[in-house]
Protein backbone atom coordinates (compact mmCIF):
# COMPACT_ATOMS: atom_id res chain seq x y z
CA UNK A 1 0.00 0.00 0.00
CA UNK A 2 1.47 3.35 -1.06
CA UNK A 3 0.16 6.81 -0.31
CA UNK A 4 1.54 9.93 -1.99
CA UNK A 5 0.37 13.55 -2.10
CA UNK A 6 -1.25 14.39 -5.41
CA UNK A 7 0.91 17.55 -5.48
CA UNK A 8 4.47 16.60 -6.38
CA UNK A 9 5.72 19.97 -5.11
CA UNK A 10 4.62 19.31 -1.53
CA UNK A 11 7.41 18.28 0.84
CA UNK A 12 7.07 16.16 3.97
CA UNK A 13 9.57 14.47 6.21
CA UNK A 14 9.62 10.85 5.04
CA UNK A 15 10.85 8.27 7.57
CA UNK A 16 10.97 4.54 6.77
CA UNK A 17 12.00 1.55 8.86
CA UNK A 18 11.23 -2.14 9.43
CA UNK A 19 8.98 -3.06 12.35
CA UNK A 20 5.96 -5.23 13.18
CA UNK A 21 7.34 -7.85 10.78
CA UNK A 22 6.81 -5.40 7.93
CA UNK A 23 7.76 -1.97 6.59
CA UNK A 24 6.68 1.25 8.30
CA UNK A 25 6.50 4.65 6.66
CA UNK A 26 5.81 7.95 8.45
CA UNK A 27 5.17 11.18 6.52
CA UNK A 28 4.85 14.45 8.46
CA UNK A 29 4.21 17.92 7.07
CA UNK A 30 5.07 21.28 8.60
CA UNK A 31 3.69 22.14 12.04
CA UNK A 32 0.70 24.45 12.14
CA UNK A 33 0.73 25.08 15.89
CA UNK A 34 3.70 26.97 17.40
CA UNK A 35 6.24 25.22 19.58
CA UNK A 36 5.98 21.79 18.01
CA UNK A 37 9.09 19.79 17.11
CA UNK A 38 10.22 19.86 13.50
CA UNK A 39 8.77 17.16 11.25
CA UNK A 40 12.16 15.42 11.25
CA UNK A 41 12.36 15.41 15.07
CA UNK A 42 8.77 14.24 15.38
CA UNK A 43 9.45 11.44 12.89
CA UNK A 44 12.27 10.22 15.13
CA UNK A 45 9.94 10.39 18.15
CA UNK A 46 7.25 8.41 16.34
CA UNK A 47 9.73 5.71 15.35
CA UNK A 48 10.98 5.46 18.94
CA UNK A 49 7.40 5.26 20.22
CA UNK A 50 6.44 2.51 17.75
CA UNK A 51 9.56 0.50 18.55
CA UNK A 52 8.74 0.73 22.25
CA UNK A 53 5.21 -0.51 21.58
CA UNK A 54 6.53 -3.40 19.53
CA UNK A 55 8.96 -4.46 22.27
CA UNK A 56 6.10 -4.57 24.75
CA UNK A 57 3.47 -6.26 22.58
CA UNK A 58 5.28 -8.86 20.47
CA UNK A 59 4.82 -12.55 21.27
CA UNK A 60 8.07 -13.41 19.46
CA UNK A 61 10.38 -11.98 22.16
CA UNK A 62 10.37 -13.80 25.47
CA UNK A 63 11.45 -10.58 27.14
CA UNK A 64 8.33 -8.67 26.05
CA UNK A 65 5.64 -7.67 28.49
CA UNK A 66 3.07 -9.64 26.50
CA UNK A 67 5.13 -12.83 26.87
CA UNK A 68 5.39 -12.17 30.62
CA UNK A 69 1.60 -11.86 30.77
CA UNK A 70 1.16 -15.06 28.77
CA UNK A 71 3.53 -16.92 31.11
CA UNK A 72 1.85 -15.64 34.29
CA UNK A 73 0.26 -18.63 36.08
CA UNK A 74 -2.25 -16.56 38.02
CA UNK A 75 -5.57 -15.15 36.90
CA UNK A 76 -5.06 -11.48 37.80
CA UNK A 77 -1.91 -10.04 36.21
CA UNK A 78 -0.39 -6.61 36.79
CA UNK A 79 0.32 -4.84 33.51
CA UNK A 80 1.50 -1.46 32.27
CA UNK A 81 -1.01 1.08 30.94
CA UNK A 82 0.31 0.31 27.43
CA UNK A 83 -0.42 -3.40 27.64
CA UNK A 84 -3.79 -2.73 29.28
CA UNK A 85 -4.80 -0.54 26.34
CA UNK A 86 -3.55 -3.15 23.84
CA UNK A 87 -5.46 -6.01 25.46
CA UNK A 88 -8.56 -3.82 25.61
CA UNK A 89 -8.17 -3.12 21.88
CA UNK A 90 -8.00 -6.86 21.15
CA UNK A 91 -11.16 -7.40 23.20
CA UNK A 92 -12.86 -4.58 21.29
CA UNK A 93 -11.99 -6.34 18.01
CA UNK A 94 -13.39 -9.61 19.36
CA UNK A 95 -16.65 -7.96 20.45
CA UNK A 96 -16.95 -6.00 17.19
CA UNK A 97 -16.58 -9.21 15.20
CA UNK A 98 -18.73 -11.36 17.53
CA UNK A 99 -15.66 -13.48 18.22
CA UNK A 100 -14.49 -13.94 14.65
CA UNK A 101 -11.31 -11.95 15.37
CA UNK A 102 -10.02 -13.97 18.32
CA UNK A 103 -6.75 -13.06 20.06
CA UNK A 104 -6.63 -16.22 22.21
CA UNK A 105 -5.64 -18.67 19.45
CA UNK A 106 -1.92 -18.70 20.29
CA UNK A 107 -1.65 -22.46 20.63
CA UNK A 108 -3.44 -22.93 17.32
CA UNK A 109 -1.11 -20.43 15.61
CA UNK A 110 1.90 -22.32 16.95
CA UNK A 111 0.44 -25.64 15.78
CA UNK A 112 -0.03 -24.14 12.31
CA UNK A 113 3.68 -23.25 12.18
CA UNK A 114 3.61 -19.66 13.40
CA UNK A 115 5.49 -20.04 16.68
CA UNK A 116 8.25 -17.61 15.67
CA UNK A 117 8.37 -14.53 13.48
CA UNK A 118 8.31 -15.15 9.74
CA UNK A 119 9.24 -11.56 8.87
CA UNK A 120 12.49 -12.47 7.10
CA UNK A 121 11.24 -15.67 5.46
CA UNK A 122 10.04 -15.75 1.88
CA UNK A 123 6.37 -16.74 1.67
CA UNK A 124 5.20 -19.82 -0.17
CA UNK A 125 3.57 -19.37 -3.56
CA UNK A 126 -0.04 -18.31 -3.19
CA UNK A 127 -1.20 -19.89 -6.47
CA UNK A 128 0.28 -23.26 -5.49
CA UNK A 129 -1.38 -23.01 -2.09
CA UNK A 130 -4.79 -22.16 -3.56
CA UNK A 131 -4.55 -25.08 -5.98
CA UNK A 132 -4.50 -27.67 -3.16
CA UNK A 133 -6.26 -25.74 -0.38
CA UNK A 134 -9.22 -27.40 1.38
CA UNK A 135 -12.81 -26.82 0.29
CA UNK A 136 -13.74 -23.19 0.84
CA UNK A 137 -15.94 -22.39 3.83
CA UNK A 138 -16.59 -19.31 5.89
CA UNK A 139 -14.97 -19.10 9.30
CA UNK A 140 -17.06 -19.01 12.47
CA UNK A 141 -16.50 -17.86 16.06
CA UNK A 142 -15.85 -20.37 18.80
CA UNK A 143 -18.82 -20.02 21.19
CA UNK A 144 -16.80 -21.02 24.27
CA UNK A 145 -13.66 -19.06 23.35
CA UNK A 146 -11.53 -17.84 26.24
CA UNK A 147 -11.54 -14.20 25.07
CA UNK A 148 -14.99 -13.85 26.62
CA UNK A 149 -13.42 -14.44 30.05
CA UNK A 150 -10.63 -11.91 29.61
CA UNK A 151 -11.11 -8.45 31.12
CA UNK A 152 -9.08 -5.32 31.70
CA UNK A 153 -9.16 -3.13 34.81
CA UNK A 154 -7.23 -0.13 33.56
CA UNK A 155 -7.54 1.81 36.82
CA UNK A 156 -6.02 -1.03 38.82
CA UNK A 157 -3.54 -1.97 36.07
CA UNK A 158 -4.80 -5.55 35.86
CA UNK A 159 -5.64 -8.03 33.14
CA UNK A 160 -7.80 -10.91 34.30
CA UNK A 161 -7.91 -14.10 32.26
CA UNK A 162 -8.25 -17.82 32.91
CA UNK A 163 -4.90 -19.35 33.90
CA UNK A 164 -3.02 -20.61 30.87
CA UNK A 165 -4.82 -18.39 28.34
CA UNK A 166 -2.33 -16.64 26.06
CA UNK A 167 -2.93 -13.63 23.84
CA UNK A 168 -1.67 -12.68 20.39
CA UNK A 169 -1.88 -8.93 19.72
CA UNK A 170 -0.43 -8.91 16.20
CA UNK A 171 -3.28 -7.50 14.12
CA UNK A 172 -5.10 -5.39 16.68
CA UNK A 173 -1.81 -4.23 18.17
CA UNK A 174 -0.55 -2.94 14.84
CA UNK A 175 -3.77 -1.04 14.17
CA UNK A 176 -3.69 0.38 17.68
CA UNK A 177 -0.05 1.41 17.25
CA UNK A 178 -0.91 3.39 14.12
CA UNK A 179 -3.78 5.12 15.94
CA UNK A 180 -1.65 5.97 18.98
CA UNK A 181 1.09 7.33 16.72
CA UNK A 182 -1.33 9.61 14.87
CA UNK A 183 -2.72 10.83 18.20
CA UNK A 184 0.71 12.41 18.70
CA UNK A 185 0.58 14.28 15.39
CA UNK A 186 -2.06 16.87 16.21
CA UNK A 187 -0.97 20.34 15.10
CA UNK A 188 0.88 19.17 11.98
CA UNK A 189 -0.39 20.16 8.56
CA UNK A 190 -0.34 16.62 7.18
CA UNK A 191 0.60 13.11 8.21
CA UNK A 192 0.59 9.51 7.06
CA UNK A 193 1.42 6.52 9.26
CA UNK A 194 1.58 3.27 7.29
CA UNK A 195 2.53 0.10 9.18
CA UNK A 196 2.53 -2.81 6.78
CA UNK A 197 -0.81 -1.89 5.24
CA UNK A 198 -2.50 -0.43 8.33
CA UNK A 199 -2.75 3.22 7.32
CA UNK A 200 -3.90 6.53 8.80
CA UNK A 201 -4.01 9.73 6.75
CA UNK A 202 -4.84 13.17 8.12
CA UNK A 203 -3.55 16.43 9.51
CA UNK A 204 -4.81 19.95 10.21
CA UNK A 205 -4.55 20.72 6.49
CA UNK A 206 -4.97 17.27 4.94
CA UNK A 207 -3.96 16.52 1.38
CA UNK A 208 -5.79 14.30 -1.05
CA UNK A 209 -3.56 11.30 -1.71
CA UNK A 210 -3.51 8.35 -4.03
CA UNK A 211 -3.78 5.05 -2.15
CA UNK A 212 -2.81 1.84 -3.93
CA UNK A 213 -3.91 -1.63 -2.89
CA UNK A 214 -1.56 -4.22 -4.37
CA UNK A 215 -3.02 -7.28 -6.08
CA UNK A 216 -2.00 -10.56 -4.38
CA UNK A 217 -1.91 -12.57 -7.64
CA UNK A 218 -0.75 -10.04 -10.22
CA UNK A 219 1.88 -7.38 -10.66
CA UNK A 220 0.37 -3.96 -10.06
CA UNK A 221 -2.59 -2.68 -8.10
CA UNK A 222 -5.90 -4.33 -7.37
CA UNK A 223 -7.35 -0.83 -7.04
CA UNK A 224 -6.33 2.78 -6.51
CA UNK A 225 -8.38 5.55 -4.92
CA UNK A 226 -7.96 8.96 -3.32
CA UNK A 227 -8.30 9.75 0.37
CA UNK A 228 -7.46 12.82 2.43
CA UNK A 229 -8.43 11.70 5.93
CA UNK A 230 -9.19 8.36 7.54
CA UNK A 231 -7.86 4.83 7.86
CA UNK A 232 -7.32 1.88 5.54
CA UNK A 233 -6.24 -1.67 6.39
CA UNK A 234 -5.65 -4.79 4.32
CA UNK A 235 -5.71 -8.38 5.55
CA UNK A 236 -4.61 -11.30 3.41
CA UNK A 237 -2.43 -14.36 3.09
CA UNK A 238 0.17 -13.47 0.45
CA UNK A 239 2.99 -12.45 2.81
CA UNK A 240 2.30 -14.88 5.69
CA UNK A 241 2.01 -18.21 3.87
CA UNK A 242 4.11 -21.33 4.38
CA UNK A 243 4.23 -25.02 3.50
CA UNK A 244 3.68 -27.75 6.07
CA UNK A 245 3.53 -31.54 6.05
CA UNK A 246 -0.25 -31.26 5.61
CA UNK A 247 -0.16 -28.69 2.82
CA UNK A 248 -0.09 -24.92 3.19
CA UNK A 249 -0.87 -22.75 6.18
CA UNK A 250 -1.25 -19.07 7.02
CA UNK A 251 -1.89 -16.87 10.05
CA UNK A 252 -5.61 -16.10 9.64
CA UNK A 253 -7.36 -18.86 11.55
CA UNK A 254 -10.95 -20.05 11.68
CA UNK A 255 -11.70 -19.87 15.43
CA UNK A 256 -14.21 -22.72 15.19
CA UNK A 257 -11.58 -25.17 13.91
CA UNK A 258 -8.27 -23.59 14.91
CA UNK A 259 -7.07 -24.17 11.35
CA UNK A 260 -6.08 -21.67 8.64
CA UNK A 261 -9.22 -20.29 6.99
CA UNK A 262 -9.78 -20.86 3.26
CA UNK A 263 -12.90 -18.85 2.56
CA UNK A 264 -12.77 -17.92 -1.13
CA UNK A 265 -11.37 -14.49 -0.22
CA UNK A 266 -7.59 -14.13 -0.34
CA UNK A 267 -7.38 -10.43 0.52
CA UNK A 268 -9.72 -7.88 2.04
CA UNK A 269 -9.32 -4.12 2.44
CA UNK A 270 -11.49 -1.86 4.58
CA UNK A 271 -11.73 1.84 5.17
CA UNK A 272 -12.43 3.01 8.69
CA UNK A 273 -12.39 5.88 11.13
CA UNK A 274 -9.41 4.35 12.95
CA UNK A 275 -6.77 1.85 11.92
CA UNK A 276 -8.00 -0.55 14.61
CA UNK A 277 -11.51 -0.42 13.14
CA UNK A 278 -10.26 -0.85 9.57
CA UNK A 279 -7.98 -3.74 10.59
CA UNK A 280 -10.85 -5.49 12.36
CA UNK A 281 -13.29 -5.04 9.48
CA UNK A 282 -10.73 -6.26 6.92
CA UNK A 283 -10.03 -9.39 8.94
CA UNK A 284 -13.76 -9.99 9.43
CA UNK A 285 -14.29 -9.71 5.68
CA UNK A 286 -11.47 -12.14 4.90
CA UNK A 287 -12.70 -14.72 7.40
CA UNK A 288 -16.37 -14.45 6.46
CA UNK A 289 -16.12 -15.37 2.77
CA UNK A 290 -17.35 -13.44 -0.29
CA UNK A 291 -21.04 -12.79 0.35
CA UNK A 292 -20.79 -11.77 4.03
CA UNK A 293 -17.64 -9.78 3.23
CA UNK A 294 -19.59 -7.54 0.87
CA UNK A 295 -22.05 -6.72 3.65
CA UNK A 296 -19.30 -6.16 6.21
CA UNK A 297 -17.39 -3.73 3.96
CA UNK A 298 -20.31 -1.87 2.40
CA UNK A 299 -20.94 0.66 5.26
CA UNK A 300 -17.35 1.99 5.41
CA UNK A 301 -16.18 0.96 1.95
CA UNK A 302 -13.59 -1.59 0.91
CA UNK A 303 -12.67 -4.31 -1.52
CA UNK A 304 -12.09 -8.04 -1.67
CA UNK A 305 -9.93 -10.17 -3.94
CA UNK A 306 -11.31 -13.65 -4.64
CA UNK A 307 -9.42 -16.89 -5.25
CA UNK A 308 -9.49 -16.36 -9.02
CA UNK A 309 -8.09 -12.83 -8.74
CA UNK A 310 -11.39 -11.03 -9.29
CA UNK A 311 -11.56 -7.70 -7.47
CA UNK A 312 -14.87 -6.56 -6.03
CA UNK A 313 -15.39 -3.00 -4.79
CA UNK A 314 -17.79 -2.43 -1.91
CA UNK A 315 -19.67 0.58 -0.60
CA UNK A 316 -18.01 3.96 -1.07
CA UNK A 317 -15.07 2.51 -3.01
CA UNK A 318 -17.45 1.32 -5.71
CA UNK A 319 -18.24 4.97 -6.40
CA UNK A 320 -14.64 6.23 -6.28
CA UNK A 321 -13.43 4.73 -9.53
CA UNK A 322 -14.17 6.69 -12.69
CA UNK A 323 -12.46 4.22 -15.02
CA UNK A 324 -12.50 0.75 -13.41
CA UNK A 325 -9.96 -1.72 -14.70
CA UNK A 326 -11.05 -4.77 -16.61
CA UNK A 327 -12.21 -7.51 -14.20
CA UNK A 328 -13.14 -5.11 -11.41
CA UNK A 329 -16.70 -5.61 -10.19
CA UNK A 330 -18.49 -2.83 -8.30
CA UNK A 331 -20.27 -4.43 -5.35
Amino acid sequence: MISEPNSSSFLENDRRFKLFGSHVRVLIGDPVDPGLPSPEAMGIQIEFFLRLLHRKLTRFDQGSELCALNAEPGEACSVSPTLAVAVDAALWAARRSDGLVDSTLVGELEDAGYATSRADLAPAGIEEALAIAPERRRASPRPDSSWRRVSVDAAAGLVNRPPGVRLDLGGSGKGLAVDLATDRLGGYSTFVVDAGGDLRIGGDQPLERQVRIDHPLEEGPAHEFTLDCGAVATSGIKTRLWQTEKGYAHHLLDPSTGEPAWTGVIQATSLGTTALEAETLAKMAFLSGPEPAREILRPQGGLIVLDDGTVELCGSLAGRTSDPAEGVIAA
